[in-house]
């Protein structure tokens, strides 16, 4: 039984935007569909999806040097860039239901199985988090974490520096716009094993600092897993 509450304000569908059909479902039947899953052959280090089978890496994880360990994403982003940037700028803070439900019903298995001692939100700066009111990787995190009994550190890293948005820079650009961007904050949590949750992959620049600050501060083993992952320059 629907509740007054989606009478009044029903939920929208992440894909379409449209009050979800039918109602109190989490997606529209017919939208279901038009996302596009990464699916094998993938990338052995972050789980991008590849062109030919026998290939091992990326053109990228080829030829650079990641500070992680592996990562693995659930979307091709242009299948779902209209529902990020909602979801991310929108105010949609909605959709993390359902995508949160895919990550951990699509990506669980693997999630569990690097037996992680906390899943860990990428953070937004203070400034960004204030003018947002809400991060949405957190959200991910937290819906993730619940459905699989894994815990969250969403304060454990702050974002201490105040970066441009990393969309709108070439490599380089990227990795010192991110230099000593994050701080581990709590030191009395020890945490040896993390996933990273993350909305967008595409160069790792982000991931790759991060992991840096947690490989200085003690963490052994480091991973990712986004929302969805790009072949070009949307995001970090």
């Amino acid at each position: 039984m629907l509740s007054i509450k989606d009478l009044l304000f029903p939920r929208r569908c992440p894909v379409c935007d449209r009050p979800v059909k039918p109602a109190g479902a989490l997606i529209c039947k017919e939208c279901a569909g038009k996302l596009s899953y990464v699916r094998p052959p993938a990338c052995m280090k972050c789980g991008k999806a590849l062109r030919e089978e026998g290939q091992e890496y990326c053109y990228d994880c080829a030829h650079k040097k990641h500070e992680y360990d592996r990562g693995i994403s659930l979307y091709h982003y242009g299948s779902i860039r209209r529902t990020v940037y909602r979801f991310k700028y929108g105010g949609r803070q909605e959709y993390a239901a359902f995508l949160g439900q895919e990550m951990a019903c699509r990506l669980g298995r693997q999630l569990l199985a690097w037996q992680p001692d906390a899943l860990v939100p990428v953070p937004l700066h203070a400034a960004r988090l204030r003018k947002r009111g809400y991060n949405q990787a957190q959200l991910l995190a937290e819906e993730t974490g619940r459905l699989l009994g894994i815990p969250v550190c969403s304060d454990w890293l702050v974002r201490v520096k105040n970066t441009a948005p990393q969309k709108l820079l070439d490599g380089r650009e990227r990795q010192n716009n991110l230099k000593k961007a994050f701080h581990i904050r709590e030191d009395d949590v020890k945490l040896k094993t993390i996933v990273i949750i993350d909305d967008i992959y595409t160069t790792g620049s982000t991931i790759d600092e991060i992991a840096r600050e947690c490989r200085r501060r003690g963490v052994l083993r480091i991973y990712f897993a986004a929302l969805s992952i790009g072949d070009g320059q949307e995001a970090g």
